[in-house]
């Protein structure tokens, strides 16, 4: 009788199968936890991924997708020879740049500063209160805004008029626009974004610190010597993520604070397609815009994750 043995492969495969449904039956309550959010990604994420050909179509709501024609490449050549393509570009580019500058370093300062707190209350209340505005909602941030900038009962006007200037239209003047947008992003997003800095702190070594101390190095050699060489992955890979957002600056807030006066400076992508899909209803062109806008992040993602790579040894993937 002739003995014929299993393929290694299938038996292997076997045993895969085996460990991975004994997986899921022990971890089977944490498996029901994740289904709510696999649901949402799919249903408002991987879903409407499909209906992404309507860039490439002259897409009618009355026609839908069967009877909507082909045009290929017509909205996107539209976009790049428009009057607004290099506008929309610039103030994309030069908000992301206002919030690289001054917004990324500012969760890393802030959390390097409370690391140094040593009364536990208060640093507890302080990085309670840097992260309460991130939960703000963007319509009650604007108002405030808004209200401090108001040029009659705004109280930064009064404070100009108390040193014997004038009052400003703050948001009727387009050089403006920038940096107060990076300021009110920053105020309501540093704390929160403090958080993931502070847990890299928090497992860093502290055998380091106290060998540190015994040669004599004081709290700001430590800081440069220990804990930012520490976090640099951390710092590295959230700036990764940071570039992949260059094109998505917040269109809501943007939308609440600007108008028609200073779209010179803060008419962004984004903004142009709400405009040119909700106000005017030209979905295919909005569709391609926005497509456009993904295809550039995706790039900036995946061309910065190599450099990090190349230079630093630290990536994504």
């Amino acid at each position: 009788m002739q003995i014929v043995n299993k393929p290694r492969f299938i038996t292997k495969n076997k045993r895969y199968c085996r460990n991975l449904f004994n997986d899921i039956s022990r971890d089977r309550y944490l498996y029901l936890l994740m289904i709510p959010f696999i649901a949402y990604y799919v249903l408002f994420y991987w879903r409407p991924i499909w209906s992404i050909r309507i860039a490439f179509m002259d897409y009618s709501l009355y026609k839908g997708f069967k009877g909507s024609p082909w045009v290929g490449f017509e909205h996107f050549i539209a976009f790049f020879k428009g009057p607004f393509f290099w506008r929309t570009l610039t103030n994309t580019f030069m908000l992301s740049i206002y919030s690289l500058i001054i917004g990324f370093p500012a969760p890393i300062i802030l959390a390097l500063l409370i690391n140094e707190v040593r009364n536990k209350k208060f640093k507890k209340i302080t990085q309670t209160l840097t992260y309460i505005p991130h939960f703000v909602s963007t319509v009650v941030v604007v108002g405030i805004v808004m209200s401090l900038l108001s040029p009659t009962s705004g109280l930064i006007n009064m404070i100009i008029k108390f040193f014997g200037g004038n009052e400003i239209y703050f948001l009727a003047e387009p050089r403006y626009f920038r940096m107060i947008y990076t300021l009110m992003h920053m105020w309501q997003s540093t704390g929160y974004s403090a958080i993931i800095y502070i847990a890299a702190l928090a497992g860093i070594d502290q055998e380091l610190y106290e060998a540190a101390v015994i040669d004599g190095a004081g709290r700001w050699k430590q800081t440069l010597h220990i804990t930012i060489p520490c976090i640099l992955p951390t710092v590295v890979i959230m700036l990764i993520l940071k570039l992949g957002t260059v094109m998505n600056v917040g269109y809501e807030a943007i939308i609440l604070l600007y108008n028609p006066i200073i779209y010179e400076t803060a008419d962004v992508v984004s903004t142009y397609v709400y405009r040119s899909g909700l106000q005017e209803g030209s979905y295919s062109f909005s569709a391609a815009v926005g497509l456009f806008d993904s295809v550039v992040s995706f790039l900036l993602v995946f061309f910065s994750n190599k450099v990090s790579r190349w230079l630093s040894g630290i990536s994504l993937w």
